[in-house]
């Protein structure tokens, strides 16, 4: 493989990684804490909420285009990689669990993304206009909210795999 394509497919995952790691973590540690202390019951903050998971969603998507597509190519250029599911060395073990752990990650997305954000979301407009559910709201809150924490700890643990991997 071209060494110029092979390191053009490193910066894109790097940059996806930061999107979307990197944007788990800063939502998760700094944004939502900081706007539920400030906004507290401000009807301003189902609307900032909202704006913000409607920015965030789809560059996670799109990173996750990316790092699946430059994932491939870097995996196929490991001179470790020895094919779909041969695990006859410890960085193809340490791959398996980094992609159990991307997986994860996907399917916390997904439940976010088309469970709980449309159920959130609606629960919002409706306190907005002063008719929702506060305790329905807050139940749906606290699950993204975990559901988050679960995202970025699977994040980090994609990070050490790789970081892992990258020292052999």
């Amino acid at each position: 493989m071209q060494p110029l394509f092979l390191a053009l497919s490193y910066f894109a995952h790097l940059v996806a990684t930061v999107v979307w790691i990197g944007g788990l973590v800063t939502l998760t540690v700094f944004v939502w804490p900081e706007t539920k202390r400030v906004l507290a019951d401000n009807p301003a903050l189902y609307d900032f909420l909202t704006r913000l998971r409607k920015r965030f969603v789809p560059l996670t998507n799109f990173s996750l285009v990316v790092l699946v597509f430059t994932g491939f190519v870097q995996m196929s250029a490991n001179k470790y990689y020895d094919g779909v599911l041969k695990l006859d060395n410890d960085w193809s073990r340490l791959l398996l669990l980094k992609h159990i752990a991307i997986l994860g990650m996907v399917m916390c997305g997904l439940v976010l993304q088309y469970n709980v954000t449309p159920a959130l979301e609606r629960a919002s407009m409706l306190r907005e206009r002063g008719k929702g559910d506060a305790a329905e709201w807050e139940k749906l809150r606290r699950r993204e909210v975990r559901l988050t924490w679960v995202n970025m700890a699977l994040g980090l643990a994609v990070l050490g795999f790789t970081a892992w991997m990258t020292a052999l």
